[in-house]
Protein backbone atom coordinates (compact mmCIF):
# COMPACT_ATOMS: atom_id res chain seq x y z
CA UNK A 1 0.00 0.00 0.00
CA UNK A 2 1.33 3.86 -0.65
CA UNK A 3 -0.14 6.48 1.59
CA UNK A 4 0.29 9.69 1.62
CA UNK A 5 -0.18 11.52 4.77
CA UNK A 6 -0.78 15.25 5.02
CA UNK A 7 -0.11 17.36 7.90
CA UNK A 8 1.30 14.33 9.32
CA UNK A 9 2.46 15.31 12.50
CA UNK A 10 4.53 12.44 14.27
CA UNK A 11 2.66 9.59 12.32
CA UNK A 12 -0.27 8.66 13.99
CA UNK A 13 -1.95 6.81 10.44
CA UNK A 14 1.53 4.93 10.42
CA UNK A 15 1.03 3.20 13.92
CA UNK A 16 -2.83 2.73 12.71
CA UNK A 17 -2.21 0.98 9.54
CA UNK A 18 1.01 -1.01 11.61
CA UNK A 19 -1.71 -2.13 14.46
CA UNK A 20 -4.06 -3.16 11.89
CA UNK A 21 -1.54 -5.01 9.91
CA UNK A 22 -1.09 -3.44 6.97
CA UNK A 23 1.25 -3.71 4.79
CA UNK A 24 2.75 -0.09 4.10
CA UNK A 25 5.58 0.08 0.93
CA UNK A 26 5.85 3.91 0.91
CA UNK A 27 4.93 6.23 3.27
CA UNK A 28 4.82 9.58 2.21
CA UNK A 29 4.68 12.30 5.09
CA UNK A 30 4.23 15.65 4.44
CA UNK A 31 5.16 18.23 7.53
CA UNK A 32 7.46 20.81 8.46
CA UNK A 33 7.09 20.84 12.59
CA UNK A 34 11.17 19.65 13.04
CA UNK A 35 10.29 17.91 16.03
CA UNK A 36 7.59 15.95 15.06
CA UNK A 37 9.99 14.69 12.15
CA UNK A 38 11.96 13.33 14.73
CA UNK A 39 9.77 11.50 16.83
CA UNK A 40 8.22 10.13 12.88
CA UNK A 41 11.50 9.09 12.02
CA UNK A 42 13.17 7.82 14.74
CA UNK A 43 10.37 4.89 15.42
CA UNK A 44 9.92 4.50 11.21
CA UNK A 45 13.34 5.52 9.63
CA UNK A 46 11.83 4.32 6.27
CA UNK A 47 9.04 7.02 6.40
CA UNK A 48 9.96 9.28 3.07
CA UNK A 49 9.48 12.85 3.88
CA UNK A 50 8.26 15.70 1.19
CA UNK A 51 7.47 18.98 3.09
CA UNK A 52 5.40 21.38 3.20
CA UNK A 53 2.30 20.44 1.36
CA UNK A 54 2.36 23.84 -0.66
CA UNK A 55 4.83 22.72 -2.47
CA UNK A 56 3.49 19.12 -3.58
CA UNK A 57 2.91 18.52 -7.24
CA UNK A 58 0.23 15.59 -7.61
CA UNK A 59 2.30 14.17 -10.57
CA UNK A 60 4.90 13.01 -7.84
CA UNK A 61 2.75 10.75 -6.58
CA UNK A 62 1.91 7.46 -8.59
CA UNK A 63 -0.61 4.55 -7.34
CA UNK A 64 -1.27 6.19 -4.24
CA UNK A 65 -4.41 3.87 -1.88
CA UNK A 66 -4.80 6.29 0.82
CA UNK A 67 -4.59 9.70 1.41
CA UNK A 68 -4.11 11.11 5.21
CA UNK A 69 -4.97 14.49 6.84
CA UNK A 70 -5.63 16.22 9.69
CA UNK A 71 -5.90 19.78 8.17
CA UNK A 72 -5.08 22.63 11.09
CA UNK A 73 -7.94 23.17 12.75
CA UNK A 74 -7.70 26.48 14.67
CA UNK A 75 -9.94 28.60 12.53
CA UNK A 76 -13.07 26.06 12.58
CA UNK A 77 -12.82 25.28 16.49
CA UNK A 78 -14.80 26.93 18.97
CA UNK A 79 -11.93 26.91 21.36
CA UNK A 80 -10.78 29.57 18.90
CA UNK A 81 -11.69 33.03 17.09
CA UNK A 82 -13.79 30.80 14.30
CA UNK A 83 -11.90 32.28 11.48
CA UNK A 84 -12.32 29.23 9.19
CA UNK A 85 -11.01 29.95 5.99
CA UNK A 86 -10.29 33.33 6.51
CA UNK A 87 -7.53 31.82 9.20
CA UNK A 88 -4.35 31.07 6.94
CA UNK A 89 -3.97 27.86 8.76
CA UNK A 90 -7.32 26.50 7.84
CA UNK A 91 -7.57 27.52 4.78
CA UNK A 92 -4.78 24.87 4.08
CA UNK A 93 -7.71 22.83 3.88
CA UNK A 94 -7.77 23.75 -0.03
CA UNK A 95 -4.63 22.35 -0.17
CA UNK A 96 -5.52 18.77 0.84
CA UNK A 97 -8.70 19.27 -1.70
CA UNK A 98 -5.92 19.94 -4.47
CA UNK A 99 -3.88 17.02 -4.24
CA UNK A 100 -6.89 14.49 -3.15
CA UNK A 101 -9.06 15.49 -6.64
CA UNK A 102 -6.06 15.69 -8.51
CA UNK A 103 -4.21 12.26 -7.00
CA UNK A 104 -7.55 10.48 -6.76
CA UNK A 105 -6.18 7.85 -3.98
CA UNK A 106 -8.72 4.55 -3.71
CA UNK A 107 -9.22 5.88 0.08
CA UNK A 108 -8.66 9.02 1.82
CA UNK A 109 -9.60 10.21 5.66
CA UNK A 110 -10.00 13.79 7.21
CA UNK A 111 -9.89 14.71 10.72
CA UNK A 112 -11.04 17.79 12.30
CA UNK A 113 -12.61 19.34 15.29
CA UNK A 114 -16.10 20.04 16.56
CA UNK A 115 -17.21 23.05 14.65
CA UNK A 116 -20.48 25.34 13.56
CA UNK A 117 -22.93 23.54 11.05
CA UNK A 118 -21.92 26.45 8.33
CA UNK A 119 -18.52 25.53 8.19
CA UNK A 120 -19.21 21.44 8.38
CA UNK A 121 -21.37 21.89 5.49
CA UNK A 122 -18.63 23.62 3.13
CA UNK A 123 -16.04 20.52 4.36
CA UNK A 124 -18.50 17.95 3.35
CA UNK A 125 -19.25 19.56 -0.26
CA UNK A 126 -15.92 19.60 -1.19
CA UNK A 127 -15.15 15.89 0.50
CA UNK A 128 -18.27 14.59 -1.26
CA UNK A 129 -19.09 12.56 2.15
CA UNK A 130 -20.72 13.37 5.65
CA UNK A 131 -18.65 13.16 8.49
CA UNK A 132 -18.89 10.50 11.32
CA UNK A 133 -18.47 12.00 14.64
CA UNK A 134 -16.40 10.14 17.31
CA UNK A 135 -15.66 10.86 20.90
CA UNK A 136 -11.91 8.92 21.43
CA UNK A 137 -13.58 8.25 24.92
CA UNK A 138 -14.87 5.24 23.75
CA UNK A 139 -11.43 3.45 22.93
CA UNK A 140 -9.10 5.33 24.98
CA UNK A 141 -9.46 7.63 28.58
CA UNK A 142 -9.51 10.74 27.06
CA UNK A 143 -12.73 12.54 25.82
CA UNK A 144 -11.60 13.86 22.32
CA UNK A 145 -14.41 14.53 19.69
CA UNK A 146 -13.31 15.36 16.38
CA UNK A 147 -15.26 14.75 12.92
CA UNK A 148 -13.84 12.58 10.61
CA UNK A 149 -14.76 12.49 6.74
CA UNK A 150 -13.50 9.21 4.53
CA UNK A 151 -15.23 7.22 1.53
CA UNK A 152 -14.36 3.79 3.53
CA UNK A 153 -17.63 2.24 3.62
CA UNK A 154 -19.85 1.39 6.65
CA UNK A 155 -18.21 3.21 9.68
CA UNK A 156 -19.98 3.30 12.53
CA UNK A 157 -19.03 3.65 16.59
CA UNK A 158 -16.44 1.89 17.94
CA UNK A 159 -17.36 -0.04 20.97
CA UNK A 160 -16.70 1.84 24.44
CA UNK A 161 -13.71 -0.20 26.18
CA UNK A 162 -14.42 1.65 29.09
CA UNK A 163 -11.01 2.80 29.73
CA UNK A 164 -11.16 4.86 32.79
CA UNK A 165 -7.86 7.50 33.79
CA UNK A 166 -6.39 5.75 36.70
CA UNK A 167 -5.94 2.45 33.65
CA UNK A 168 -3.30 4.79 31.91
CA UNK A 169 -1.66 6.28 35.40
CA UNK A 170 1.83 5.59 35.59
CA UNK A 171 2.32 3.31 38.98
CA UNK A 172 5.80 5.05 39.56
CA UNK A 173 6.56 8.19 37.46
CA UNK A 174 9.54 9.08 37.35
CA UNK A 175 9.54 12.37 35.07
CA UNK A 176 6.98 14.14 36.36
CA UNK A 177 6.40 17.50 37.78
CA UNK A 178 4.62 18.81 40.86
CA UNK A 179 3.18 22.03 40.81
CA UNK A 180 4.00 24.93 43.31
CA UNK A 181 2.11 25.17 46.87
CA UNK A 182 0.77 28.49 45.15
CA UNK A 183 -1.37 26.71 42.66
CA UNK A 184 -2.15 24.24 45.16
CA UNK A 185 -3.88 27.03 47.27
CA UNK A 186 -6.35 28.12 43.93
CA UNK A 187 -7.55 24.84 44.16
CA UNK A 188 -9.07 24.98 47.71
CA UNK A 189 -12.72 25.02 48.62
CA UNK A 190 -13.70 23.86 44.92
CA UNK A 191 -16.93 21.81 44.63
CA UNK A 192 -18.01 19.09 43.00
CA UNK A 193 -15.45 16.82 42.06
CA UNK A 194 -15.65 13.55 40.78
CA UNK A 195 -14.17 10.54 41.64
CA UNK A 196 -11.17 9.76 38.44
CA UNK A 197 -11.84 6.01 38.97
CA UNK A 198 -14.67 6.39 36.82
CA UNK A 199 -13.27 9.48 34.69
CA UNK A 200 -11.77 10.13 31.55
CA UNK A 201 -8.69 12.96 31.19
CA UNK A 202 -8.59 16.33 29.25
CA UNK A 203 -8.37 16.65 25.98
CA UNK A 204 -4.66 17.18 25.13
CA UNK A 205 -3.93 20.43 24.28
CA UNK A 206 -0.90 21.73 21.74
CA UNK A 207 -0.72 24.22 24.34
CA UNK A 208 -0.21 21.02 27.38
CA UNK A 209 1.34 22.90 30.36
CA UNK A 210 2.17 26.50 28.57
CA UNK A 211 3.01 29.33 30.87
CA UNK A 212 3.54 27.10 34.38
CA UNK A 213 0.42 24.88 34.09
CA UNK A 214 -2.29 26.90 33.28
CA UNK A 215 -3.13 24.30 30.71
CA UNK A 216 -3.35 20.82 30.88
CA UNK A 217 -4.18 17.94 33.70
CA UNK A 218 -3.31 17.89 36.79
CA UNK A 219 -3.17 14.62 39.50
CA UNK A 220 -3.27 14.69 43.38
CA UNK A 221 -0.52 12.23 44.25
CA UNK A 222 2.29 12.01 47.25
CA UNK A 223 5.67 13.44 47.00
CA UNK A 224 7.46 10.83 45.01
CA UNK A 225 3.92 11.70 42.40
CA UNK A 226 2.39 8.52 42.69
CA UNK A 227 -1.45 9.17 42.47
CA UNK A 228 -3.05 8.61 45.93
CA UNK A 229 -6.29 6.37 46.23
CA UNK A 230 -8.67 9.04 47.21
CA UNK A 231 -7.63 10.88 44.29
CA UNK A 232 -10.62 12.91 42.52
CA UNK A 233 -10.53 15.61 39.33
CA UNK A 234 -12.76 18.16 38.35
CA UNK A 235 -12.88 19.86 35.51
CA UNK A 236 -11.63 23.29 33.48
CA UNK A 237 -10.18 26.16 34.48
CA UNK A 238 -11.95 29.00 32.54
CA UNK A 239 -12.43 32.41 31.58
CA UNK A 240 -16.01 33.33 31.68
CA UNK A 241 -17.97 36.69 30.93
CA UNK A 242 -21.17 37.34 33.18
CA UNK A 243 -22.91 40.25 32.83
CA UNK A 244 -24.48 42.92 35.50
CA UNK A 245 -26.59 40.76 36.85
CA UNK A 246 -24.37 37.47 37.21
CA UNK A 247 -25.75 35.55 34.53
CA UNK A 248 -23.14 34.15 32.09
CA UNK A 249 -22.66 35.67 28.82
CA UNK A 250 -23.57 33.62 25.78
CA UNK A 251 -20.44 32.91 23.22
CA UNK A 252 -21.47 34.90 20.76
CA UNK A 253 -22.73 37.55 22.62
CA UNK A 254 -21.49 41.19 23.56
CA UNK A 255 -18.36 41.31 25.52
CA UNK A 256 -18.55 42.42 29.14
CA UNK A 257 -14.80 43.92 29.52
CA UNK A 258 -13.46 43.47 32.89
CA UNK A 259 -15.87 40.69 33.54
CA UNK A 260 -14.01 37.68 33.21
CA UNK A 261 -13.81 35.52 36.35
CA UNK A 262 -11.49 32.39 36.28
CA UNK A 263 -13.88 29.51 37.58
CA UNK A 264 -13.73 25.53 37.78
CA UNK A 265 -15.99 24.30 35.04
CA UNK A 266 -17.44 20.86 35.71
CA UNK A 267 -17.82 17.85 33.59
CA UNK A 268 -21.04 15.63 34.63
CA UNK A 269 -20.23 12.85 31.61
CA UNK A 270 -17.24 11.21 33.42
CA UNK A 271 -15.05 12.12 31.02
CA UNK A 272 -11.69 14.31 31.19
CA UNK A 273 -12.12 17.03 28.27
CA UNK A 274 -10.30 17.06 24.66
CA UNK A 275 -6.39 17.38 24.63
CA UNK A 276 -6.79 20.80 22.52
CA UNK A 277 -5.19 23.60 21.88
CA UNK A 278 -6.62 26.03 24.63
CA UNK A 279 -7.23 26.07 27.65
CA UNK A 280 -9.09 23.03 29.19
CA UNK A 281 -7.83 22.11 32.49
CA UNK A 282 -8.69 19.16 34.25
CA UNK A 283 -7.72 19.29 37.89
CA UNK A 284 -7.53 16.62 40.36
CA UNK A 285 -6.36 16.77 44.27
CA UNK A 286 -6.03 14.78 47.18
CA UNK A 287 -6.90 15.59 51.01
CA UNK A 288 -3.59 16.95 51.31
CA UNK A 289 -3.65 18.87 47.89
CA UNK A 290 -1.05 17.70 46.11
CA UNK A 291 -0.71 18.05 42.74
CA UNK A 292 1.48 16.88 39.48
CA UNK A 293 0.57 17.20 35.86
CA UNK A 294 0.16 14.14 33.66
CA UNK A 295 3.39 12.62 32.28
CA UNK A 296 4.50 12.45 28.62
CA UNK A 297 4.15 8.80 29.05
CA UNK A 298 0.85 9.11 30.49
CA UNK A 299 -0.46 11.52 27.37
CA UNK A 300 0.85 9.28 25.04
CA UNK A 301 -1.31 6.44 26.40
CA UNK A 302 -4.51 9.13 26.42
CA UNK A 303 -3.50 9.14 22.46
CA UNK A 304 -3.23 5.14 22.19
CA UNK A 305 0.01 5.99 21.35
CA UNK A 306 2.79 3.39 21.98
CA UNK A 307 4.73 4.12 25.41
CA UNK A 308 7.58 6.16 25.13
CA UNK A 309 7.13 6.50 20.81
CA UNK A 310 8.12 10.73 21.55
CA UNK A 311 10.63 10.08 24.22
CA UNK A 312 13.20 11.55 21.37
CA UNK A 313 12.35 15.45 22.13
CA UNK A 314 11.55 17.76 24.98
CA UNK A 315 8.78 17.33 27.33
CA UNK A 316 6.91 20.84 26.26
CA UNK A 317 7.64 19.64 22.50
CA UNK A 318 5.85 16.03 23.39
CA UNK A 319 3.10 17.44 25.14
CA UNK A 320 2.59 19.78 22.02
CA UNK A 321 2.73 17.34 19.30
CA UNK A 322 0.79 14.62 21.31
CA UNK A 323 -2.18 17.33 21.46
CA UNK A 324 -1.71 18.12 18.08
CA UNK A 325 -2.09 14.28 16.81
CA UNK A 326 -4.62 11.37 16.31
CA UNK A 327 -6.04 9.15 19.09
CA UNK A 328 -4.60 6.00 16.77
CA UNK A 329 -7.22 3.30 18.13
CA UNK A 330 -9.74 5.59 16.40
CA UNK A 331 -7.87 6.16 13.42
CA UNK A 332 -7.22 1.98 13.50
CA UNK A 333 -10.89 1.46 13.54
CA UNK A 334 -11.83 3.17 11.25
CA UNK A 335 -9.05 2.22 8.43
CA UNK A 336 -10.15 -1.24 10.08
CA UNK A 337 -13.05 -1.63 7.19
CA UNK A 338 -10.86 -0.70 4.00
CA UNK A 339 -8.41 -4.02 5.67
CA UNK A 340 -11.59 -5.95 5.33
CA UNK A 341 -12.09 -4.73 1.55
CA UNK A 342 -8.35 -5.31 0.77
CA UNK A 343 -8.16 -8.48 2.23
CA UNK A 344 -11.12 -9.25 -0.26
CA UNK A 345 -14.25 -9.14 2.89
CA UNK A 346 -17.16 -7.29 2.60
CA UNK A 347 -18.13 -3.98 5.03
CA UNK A 348 -21.93 -3.96 6.17
CA UNK A 349 -23.70 -0.53 5.32
CA UNK A 350 -23.14 1.93 8.47
CA UNK A 351 -26.00 2.60 10.26
CA UNK A 352 -27.85 6.67 10.11
CA UNK A 353 -25.32 8.06 12.52
CA UNK A 354 -22.19 6.89 10.00
CA UNK A 355 -20.63 8.62 7.55
CA UNK A 356 -22.58 8.91 4.06
CA UNK A 357 -20.52 9.02 1.04
CA UNK A 358 -21.97 11.90 -1.11
CA UNK A 359 -20.41 12.65 -4.75
CA UNK A 360 -17.18 12.22 -4.30
CA UNK A 361 -15.47 11.68 -7.96
CA UNK A 362 -11.71 10.90 -6.69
Amino acid sequence: MNVLSLFDGMSCGRIALERLGVKVDNYYASEIDKYAIKVSQANYPDIIQVGDICNLKPEDFKDIDLILAGSPCQGFSFAGKQLAFDDPRSALFFEFIRLLKAIKPKYFLLENVRMKKEFLDVISKYMGVTPIFINSALVSAQSRQRYYWTNIPGIEQPEDRGIVLRDILETEPDNYTLMSDKFAKRQEGRKCLVDMNKEKAASLSAMEYVKNGRQGDYLACNDTGIPTPKVIMGGRIVGRAYDKDGKRMDRFGDSVAGKTTQMLELRKDNKTNAITTVSKDSVAANEDLSWRKLTPLECERLQTVPDNYTNHVSNSQRYKMLGNGWTVDVIAHILKNMKIILDGGKVKPAKPNGQQILNFDG
